[in-house]
């Protein structure tokens, strides 16, 4: 049951923040890194690039309403073998993330210079 309070508009509103607190706890290192699979003697360990956002608010009629979401991309794994440990890079997922980022730093370059030209 969520803590209840009175809100700033004299209804009693939940406590979204605690609620989504506890709630996204487990998103921390358990979304980036994954459980480790062993195949063969060699131990892999996913590895991603991840974050989430939430967000709840009530007006001033009492009604109110929350959501969230959340992204994961998948960048590589470590990999142990015996007592060597190293990181193998996804190169797909490496790709798809520098291309629009190049994209739209060129793009930012290019109207920096029409700017300065003036």
């Amino acid at each position: 049951m969520p803590v209840a309070r009175l809100g700033q508009y004299g209804c009693r509103m939940p406590n979204l923040v605690l609620e989504l607190g506890k709630q996204s706890a487990a998103f921390g290192v358990h979304s980036i890194y994954g459980e480790p699979k062993d195949l063969n003697g060699i131990s892999l360990i996913p590895v991603a690039l991840a974050w989430s956002g939430f967000g709840a608010g009530e007006d001033d009629k009492g009604s109110g309403g929350g959501g969230g979401g959340g992204f994961a991309l998948p960048i590589g794994a470590y990999i142990r073998k015996g007592d060597d440990l190293r990181f193998e890079p996804n190169l797909i997922s490496l790709l798809a993330v520098a291309t629009p980022f190049i994209w739209v730093a060129g793009r930012m370059f290019t109207r920096v210079i029409r700017a300065l030209k003036k």
